[in-house]
């Protein structure tokens, strides 16, 4: 719900602001470099696309060390502390590979529209963050005290911070939690090769029907185990 809030709220802000944000950007490029805009905003529209793909791949390889119904989960899931793959890198790469969406779909909101998303987002997820931190802590006490000194917050190191635990990645788990996140990603490829601007808006809206009813089911299935 609140990622539909997000954005539901910030793609229309054209009201306010007219201006495309990359759009404008490439307009100010293109007068630093003498350089044609319509051919520098195909080129941001393509790098905002690699940067979606990055965070799908991000997310899924996240997701792969995780099920499904933790990552999407109504509540909170501390119960275990998952120290492999990125999180070795990153305590938090699902919130990471968020902020990188809303910077690469920011690509196709205005600019105040893009402020609010990266904004809300970054809210969105540093107050998941805190409410998480403070749950670990009291579960795992000293375990997850030093992983939280060596491992940064939001932010990658470069190379991964603690030694690998051993968990090997799933996959498929990974892919089948994170498949409404690839089609975000495909969204705007598509828009980056077409500039059709309907077939973005076709998929990305396909891509968040999947994500609601996929995570309907998921809560339904959490729900009859419990």
């Amino acid at each position: 719900m609140l990622f539909g809030l997000i954005f539901g709220v910030s793609f229309p802000l054209y009201f306010l602001d007219r201006q495309n944000s990359t759009v404008a950007l490439a307009n100010w490029i293109g007068s630093k470099l003498q350089m044609d805009a319509d051919l520098v905003a195909r080129l941001l529209f393509a790098c905002a696309a690699l940067l979606l793909v990055l965070a799908a791949f991000i997310r899924t390889w996240a997701s792969s060390y995780l099920h499904a119904a933790v990552v999407y989960a109504a509540e909170l899931k501390t119960a275990s502390l998952v120290a492999d793959g990125p999180y070795r890198q990153v305590r938090n790469p699902l919130y990471f590979a968020n902020v990188l969406m809303a910077i690469a779909l920011g690509a196709m909101m205005s600019r105040v529209g893009f402020l609010v998303a990266l904004v809300a987002m970054l809210a969105f997820s540093y107050r998941l963050i805190l409410r998480e931190e403070a749950e670990l802590q009291a579960n795992q006490g000293e375990l997850y005290q030093a992983y939280r000194r060596a491992v940064p917050r939001l932010w990658p190191a470069p190379w991964p911070r603690i030694a690998s635990a051993g968990r090997q990645a799933n996959w498929a788990e990974g892919f089948k939690a994170e498949s409404w996140y690839w089609g975000f990603a495909a969204a705007l490829v598509a828009f980056a090769i077409t500039l059709k601007l309907t077939l973005f808006f076709v998929i990305l809206a396909a891509s968040l029907v999947l994500f609601w009813v996929s995570s309907m089911l998921l809560q339904k299935k959490s729900n009859s185990q419990a």
